[in-house]
C-alpha cells in the first residue's frame, strides 16, 4: 500500500509539473495571471507558469486584422447611400495589457468610431463628392481611430471606402444622366463632322467655280486671239478691220443657226432690244452681205489674172480641132 501511494504521488508531481509548461505560438501573447491579477504577457515560445498558482487568463493575437463596417448615411443633396469602411488595425505588442482589459469588445468599439466619423463626413458633401472625395473619408476615420484606440493598445494600419452604394432608384436616374451626356458630346462631334462636310463641300466648289472661271477666260482669251488672227490674215488680202469684222459676225451668225438646226424640238426667237437697236442689226447684216459679195468679186479678179495664155499655134504642124484644143490648154 505504501508503493503504490508513493507511485501515485510521483505521477501527480509529472502531471502537475507538466501543467506548468506551455506554448505560446508566433504573432501571439499570454496573458498569465496569478489569483486572478495581471502576472506578466508571454511572447511566442515554450513558457513555464506555476501549476495551481498561475494560469492563461487568454491569448492576444498579434496579427493585423480587418473588420468590415456597413455604414448607411444621408449626402448633403438628401440621398441615402450604403458604405463599406474596411477596417485594418493590430494590437501594440507593447501594450498587450491594454488591450486585453481596457476594452471587452474592441471589435464594437471600432464600429461605434466608424459611424460616428462617417455619419459626420458624409452629410457635409454631394453624391458626387462622396465618390470622388472617398479618400477624404478614409483618412478622416483613421485619424479618429487613431486617436481613440491607440489608448487602449490598438493601432489603426490603414482604412479603406470599398464600396459607395447609393438607392437603386439613384443609381438608374445617375445612370440614363450619364446617358443624356454621353448623347449630347455624341450629338455635338456630329454636328462638327457635318460642319467640316459642309465647309469641305464649300470649297470644292469654290475651287471648282474658279477653276471654271478661269476655264471661261482661258477660252475668250484664245477666242480674242483666234478672232485677231482672221482680222489679220483679211487685211492682208486688202479687207478693211470694218470688212473683216463684218464678215466674221456673219460667219458666226450662221455657225450658231447652223447648231441650232443640228437640235430637234429647238425654238429660237432674235428680237432687238429696240428698234433703233433692230435698225443696226439689219444694216450690220446688209454691210456684211456686200463685204462678202465684195470679198468674191475681188477673188474671182485675181483668179482670172492667174490664168494660164495658151502658146502659139505650129504653122507646120496640123490644127486640131477646137475640142482638141480645149483639153490641151485647161484654165488654171
Amino acid at each position: 500500500m505504501g508503493q503504490i501511494l508513493l507511485y501515485f504521488a510521483i505521477f501527480l508531481f509529472i502531471v502537475i509539473l507538466f501543467s506548468g509548461i506551455f506554448v505560446v505560438k508566433q504573432q501571439t501573447s499570454a496573458v498569465i495571471e496569478r489569483f486572478g491579477r495581471f502576472l506578466g504577457v508571454r511572447n511566442s515560445g515554450l513558457q513555464f507558469k506555476i501549476p495551481v498558482f498561475d494560469k492563461i487568463a487568454g491569448r492576444i493575437n498579434l496579427k493585423i486584422q480587418q473588420l468590415d463596417v456597413n455604414v448607411e448615411t444621408k449626402t448633403k443633396d438628401d440621398v441615402f447611400v450604403h458604405l463599406k469602411i474596411s477596417v485594418q488595425f493590430q494590437v501594440i505588442k507593447d501594450k498587450v495589457y491594454e488591450a486585453f482589459y481596457k476594452l471587452e469588445n474592441p471589435q464594437n468599439q471600432i464600429t461605434s468610431y466608424v459611424f460616428d466619423v462617417v455619419r459626420a463626413e458624409v452629410p457635409k458633401m454631394k453624391l458626387d463628392d462622396v465618390f470622388e472625395r472617398k479618400d477624404d473619408i478614409a483618412i478622416a476615420v483613421k485619424t479618429e481611430l487613431n486617436e481613440a484606440m491607440e489608448e487602449y493598445g490598438y493601432d489603426i494600419i490603414k482604412t479603406l471606402v470599398t464600396d459607395i452604394d447609393p438607392d437603386a432608384k439613384v443609381k438608374q436616374a445617375m445612370n440614363r444622366i450619364n446617358a443624356s451626356e454621353r448623347e449630347k458630346v455624341a450629338a455635338e462631334y456630329e454636328a462638327e463632322a457635318e460642319r467640316i462636310k459642309i465647309v469641305a463641300k464649300a470649297r470644292a466648289e469654290a475651287e471648282s467655280k474658279r477653276l471654271q472661271g478661269q476655264g471661261i477666260a482661258d477660252q475668250r482669251r484664245e477666242i480674242a486671239r483666234g478672232l485677231e488672227e482672221s482680222v489679220e490674215v483679211l487685211n492682208n488680202v486688202g479687207i478693211n478691220s470694218q470688212e473683216a469684222s463684218a464678215l466674221i459676225v456673219v460667219t458666226q451668225h450662221y455657225d450658231t443657226l447652223q447648231s441650232i438646226g443640228e437640235e430637234t424640238n429647238t425654238n429660237l426667237i432674235l428680237l432687238p432690244n429696240s428698234p433703233q437697236a433692230g435698225s443696226d442689226m439689219l444694216n450690220n447684216m446688209i454691210a456684211s452681205f456686200v463685204a462678202s459679195n465684195q470679198i468674191g468679186e475681188q477673188m474671182k479678179k485675181e483668179n482670172e489674172k492667174k490664168k494660164i495664155t495658151p502658146p502659139k499655134r505650129n504653122k507646120n504642124k496640123p490644127q486640131a480641132n477646137d475640142d482638141e484644143n480645149e483639153d490641151f490648154f485647161p484654165e488654171v
